[in-house]
């Protein structure tokens, strides 16, 4: 389990710390830095996928998302004179980290040296990479060391080893490992990353994959766009907990049945609506009764993760969806870790009364995304 996670220099985070528990929910203010927080995690993921620099990419390039204000906001503030911009020595940093109860991991990111022989100036570049066991960090416990190109690991034997093939400077190391008998523990790290699932919004228009009828194969787990819904449902129903599936859906919406419509080898979204001689089908649906479905489906695998994010799962729910979603959130977090991310006040409130959780709220100020009510001494340790 995840009990700490940081980011530094990104976005709003500039210094931003974070205790986890098994289900931990974040809100906030419009703006006061959610999405930075989810992004930011999801960015760790995706190093570790390989999916670094793309992703970088599509946010405008690591310049555009590097902290752009004052560098020492709280030695000003205890000082008691006005927030002034201030200028950081040294070059800055982009750095996540995350430690679990065994291990931690930490990469920092900055601009590559412009000496004009590459037009790709704004693509990430790694600097520093580590992973070592918890706590705190010695050279004696850690794993993986990397400073630029040269990358140094501890093999199975606790040897430590030159890594000879190169590293593209813009990739994780562990998006590179190809070894797991030789490195096994960081290894077992880079499978346990990727297998974290993230959930951001589903589209329902019309040509929503979620509204047609695709070829059903056995899904333990729903694709990061849902669409694989049906064969996600029916692989519940024969392997899962199919009792507690339709219990959910009739919690959602009393007297409907779910089904899944087979024209082999094609499967589609169906319910049985109370008066009706026919099942609606997933075209017929609105799209909050298909995002709820999609919900369910992530929340109820059979194969449930080590890490589930979902981020701002309200999108287009009825209010009186609200509580038996976080019913399926509470009930969720006794097999994964889960993290929700909300404006949603009504979902909050739900999921701190049935799960007897605390959210974390967030505030942002002098453009910095902090935990409401976290001082300096209340922030967990990192090395």
């Amino acid at each position: 389990m995840l009990h700490t996670f940081t980011a530094a220099n990104y976005r709003s985070l500039r210094d931003f710390k974070l205790a986890l528990e098994p289900l931990t929910v974040v809100t906030g203010a419009n703006g006061s830095g959610k999405s930075n927080v989810y992004r930011a995690l999801r960015l760790v993921a995706q190093a570790a996928d390989g999916r670094l620099a793309d992703s970088l990419a599509q946010e405008g390039g690591i310049a555009s998302v590097q902290w752009a204000g004052p560098h020492d906001t709280r030695s000003q503030q205890k000082r008691g004179v006005a927030i002034q911009g201030t200028q950081g020595r040294g070059p800055l940093r982009i750095r996540f980290g995350f430690a679990t109860d065994d291990l931690a991991y930490e990469i920092a990111l900055g601009l590559p040296k412009a000496d004009g022989t590459s037009r790709f100036n704004l693509d990430p570049e790694v600097k520093t990479e580590a992973v070592w066991q918890q706590p705190p960090r010695r050279r004696a416990n850690t794993w993986l060391e990397r400073d630029a190109s040269v990358v140094n690991l501890r093999d199975k034997d606790g040897e430590w080893q030159r890594l000879r093939a190169p590293v593209e400077n813009n990739r994780s190391v562990l998006s590179e490992l190809s070894e797991p008998d030789r490195f096994p523990e960081v290894f077992a790290l880079r499978e346990r990353m990727r297998r974290w699932r993230f959930y951001d919004g589903f589209r329902t228009d019309p040509d929503s994959p979620l509204r047609q009828a695709r070829i059903g194969v056995r899904t333990g787990a729903l694709a990061h766009d849902g669409r694989d819904l049906a064969a996600a449902l029916q692989t519940i129903l024969e392997i899962g907990n199919a009792e507690a599936l339709h219990a959910a859906i009739d919690d959602a919406f009393p007297g409907t049945r779910l089904t899944v419509l087979d024209e082999s080898p094609r499967f589609e979204v169906g319910l049985h609506t109370e008066g009706l001689l026919r099942p609606l089908t997933a075209a017929e649906l609105s799209d909050g009764t298909l995002r709820y479905l999609c919900l369910t489906a992530a929340l109820m695998s059979p194969r449930p993760p080590e890490l589930m994010v979902l981020n701002e799962p309200e999108q287009s729910l009825h209010p009186d969806l609200l509580r038996p979603l976080a019913r399926q959130i509470a009930a969720a977090s006794k097999r994964s870790q889960v993290w929700v991310i909300s404006h949603a006040a009504a979902l909050v409130a739900a999921i701190e009364d049935i799960a007897h959780v605390s959210a974390v709220h967030l505030v942002r100020e002098f453009g910095e995304t902090r935990v409401a009510g976290q001082g300096l001494l209340d922030e967990p340790v990192w090395p």
